[in-house]
């Protein structure tokens, strides 16, 4: 009985060494290499700050309802839902680089999606009840400005869908310069 019992445990110890080891090559490396950003509530005060009439000068009437009154685009109808080119996504609004085309993907849902921003120090989440529903928004953490929405239903290795606005990110190709304001 005690050598049932002890190979029964050892067993018990394999199988779940084995499920360790293979979450570990599936997400336990992922969720090293990409971590996730820091939720912030929303009276966060961002080092970026500008009037109202200042975001007004800067952005397009299209790129300020995004980015600062928390607008989404239409699905399927932003310049970035089906582009793939290497590089760099910047915010349109505080110009600091927040995703990499290495993270981008086909997430079918009309907005471009992201497993990952560049690092975790590139976005914010707050907690977003608006419409009747429970969601993660996710901001830039240099001016606090809407970029989009974070879901649970994304690819490994984080399982994450940074769902992005594209009116809020200007793409800069690799090797190309980075956006520069123009004041």
């Amino acid at each position: 009985m005690k050598k049932a019992l002890s190979l029964r445990a050892l067993c018990s110890v394999l199988i779940i060494g084995l499920i360790v080891v293979g979450g570990l090559q599936c997400y336990g490396q992922g969720d090293k290499r990409y971590p996730d950003p820091p939720v912030v509530n929303s009276k966060t005060v961002f080092p970026m700050r500008l009037t109202d009439n200042e975001w007004k000068a800067t952005l397009t009437d299209g790129q300020y309802y995004i980015l600062r009154q928390q607008g989404t685009e239409r699905p399927f109808t932003g310049i970035y839902d089906h582009f793939y080119k290497k590089g760099t996504y910047y915010s349109a609004a505080s110009l600091q680089p927040v995703f990499s085309s290495d993270t981008k993907f086909d997430s079918k849902t009309g907005w471009p999606s992201f497993f990952a921003p560049i690092n975790p120090d590139a976005v914010r989440l707050v907690k977003d009840e608006s419409g009747g529903m429970v969601r993660l928004e996710v901001v830039d953490s240099k001016s606090g400005s809407h970029l989009g929405h974070v879901f649970d239903d994304g690819p490994p290795p984080t399982n994450k869908r940074y769902c992005m606005n594209s009116a809020a990110l200007i793409f800069v190709p690799e090797g190309g310069n980075p956006p520069v304001s123009s004041k």
